[in-house]
């Protein structure tokens, strides 16, 4: 399990209201200090070298180079690397441009592989501070989080030991900070590792470890069940495979007090490898497909980050783990399959098997009655010709909920548009020989097409809202989060669960 599931990140984080001083900061490797763009000059008396400091931003302002300056302390001791930025306080920065920020300074902080970091956030309101103070702590957690590797030559990696945040902050903010980061963290580890190591099976024992270690139940639909529960969209994709381990994971968390009924189902798309069926991929489409699973990666740290946090509800999980692979098993255009609901689907394209997957999957936790069912999936390219890898498309089949889904995307820093659902989209999906087209011949929209063809999964009672994640990973990073896996929706689930409280406005 020590390659399934990422090693805990041993780094202790700790806050002071010490007055920021030289002697206070002998112990540290180094410090950042996030200051407004007009702080005075009786404020930067008070600093460690403020006056010198000051004078290098004023140098570099003047010369047209970048704000953010690099120094020494005078104290002749380990703090070697001062960063010090000013922040817009006039026109303050949204929350995906202060992570931006934040990833950047702190990336910079930890190129002298520094085992202390020391932050500062020094002028600002409480509010702003305590803004600033979480976005340069997640920024830290997700940087310092080291990713797989498996090289044969490992060399020893320094990570940080210590974090210490100079300023009064919420306890409740240092705590939630980490449990999204490793919620967040979790999820990018997973959709990292390599296909031949996080295969179905694999995938099932790391959920057992995880259900195990946070007191969820756990129960595994196979493939055996799953024929007897008439999921055959899911079983058309799982039939190309070698083996038969393909299945669907059933998650609880059941806090005390609640009744067994979830109020909110997590659906994720667990395709751990998908070469696009008989219908196969080019190679460059094909080679980072281990990422396939990313959706249920974010159902998953969604659960972790909940049950971390205590919520008083109840909560599902359902995971739809298979591969889609070519072989003379696999299924074809044109096929015709029944899906759980009864649903007769017409196959037109095997690469399109996310929402095949989640067809079951969604019909699976519908009949839970569940207040809200939120699904993740990489489901579309058409998604990111739309939004490109910087935002994730969101649907949902309540109209009300489209302005809280775009004002969480904009307070997590994970950005989110949403795209109509009208029925009239459903002509492209019309089929002389079945209910339902998977997807339609030809023409654009698909990710619009997908959402509708899903909604039929969705039990009309319920809330219902599902995220193309085209935000999944990016080369270059996103907000706080390094370049690769980015764990996109995590944090945008607590901001609409728990800070917009979105469950008590619902009701089935």
């Amino acid at each position: 399990m020590s390659t399934l599931l990422p090693p805990a990140q041993k780094l202790r984080v700790t806050q002071t209201l010490a007055k920021l001083s030289l002697p206070k900061l002998n112990t540290h490797d180094a410090l950042i200090i996030l200051v407004p763009d007009s702080l005075s000059n009786a404020q930067w008396d008070t600093l460690p070298d403020g006056p010198k400091l000051q004078n290098l931003l004023k140098r570099a302002k003047k010369h047209g180079t970048k704000k953010r300056i690099r120094s020494h302390l005078g104290n002749d001791t380990a703090t070697s690397v001062v960063l010090a930025e000013p922040v817009n306080t006039t026109d303050w920065p949204e929350s995906f441009e202060l992570l931006s920020i934040a990833r950047q300074i702190v990336s910079d902080a930890l190129q002298d592989k520094p085992a202390s970091l020391a932050l500062a956030v020094h002028g600002f309101s409480s509010a702003q501070a305590a803004e600033l103070y979480k976005a340069l702590l997640l920024a830290a957690l997700a940087i310092d989080f080291k990713m797989p590797v498996f090289r044969s030559n490992k060399a020893k990696q320094t990570r940080l030991k210590k974090i210490t945040l100079f300023g009064k902050t919420p306890a409740k903010l240092i705590e939630r900070a980490s449990i999204e980061a490793e919620s967040l963290n979790l999820s990018r580890w997973l959709t990292a590792l390599p296909a031949n190591v996080l295969d179905a099976g694999n995938y099932r024992k790391a959920i057992r470890s995880l259900a195990k270690d946070n007191h969820w139940q756990m129960k595994f639909y196979n493939e055996s069940t799953l024929k007897k529960l008439g999921a055959g969209a899911f079983l058309a994709v799982s039939q190309g495979n070698s083996r038969s381990d393909a299945g669907i994971v059933h998650l609880k968390y059941r806090p005390k007090k609640s009744s067994d009924k979830p109020e909110l189902a997590l659906v994720g798309k667990g395709i751990v490898f998908d070469t696009g069926g008989t219908n196969l991929k080019p190679f460059k489409s094909m080679l980072d497909m281990h990422e396939d699973m990313a959706g249920s990666a974010v159902a998953l740290g969604t659960m972790l980050a909940l049950s971390k946090l205590k919520v008083p509800f109840a909560i599902d999980c359902w995971l739809a783990i298979t591969e889609n692979r070519n072989s003379a098993k696999a299924y074809k255009s044109r096929d015709i399959v029944t899906a759980a609901n009864g649903t007769t689907i017409e196959v037109i394209h095997t690469d399109a098997e996310g929402r095949m997957a989640l067809a079951d999957t969604l019909a699976l936790a519908g009949e839970k009655k569940p207040k809200l069912i939120m699904d993740f999936a990489t489901l579309t390219g058409t998604c990111v010709s739309a939004l490109t890898d910087r935002y994730s498309g969101g649907f949902t089949n309540r109209d009300a909920l489209h302005s809280n889904i775009i004002a969480a995307g904009r307070a997590s820093g994970e950005r989110v548009w949403t795209f109509p659902t009208d029925k009239d989209f459903d002509e492209e999906l019309r089929s002389r020989n079945a209910d339902v087209l998977q997807c339609a011949v030809s023409g654009g929209g698909d990710h619009i097409q997908a959402a509708r063809f899903l909604q039929r999964f969705v039990p009309k009672n319920s809330a219902w809202i599902h995220i193309d994640l085209s935000a999944a990973s990016r080369s270059n990073g996103l907000a706080q989060v390094p370049g690769g896996p980015t764990g996109f929706g995590i944090r945008f689930n607590l901001e609409l669960l728990l800070d917009q409280n979105i469950l008590s406005g619902l009701k089935n």
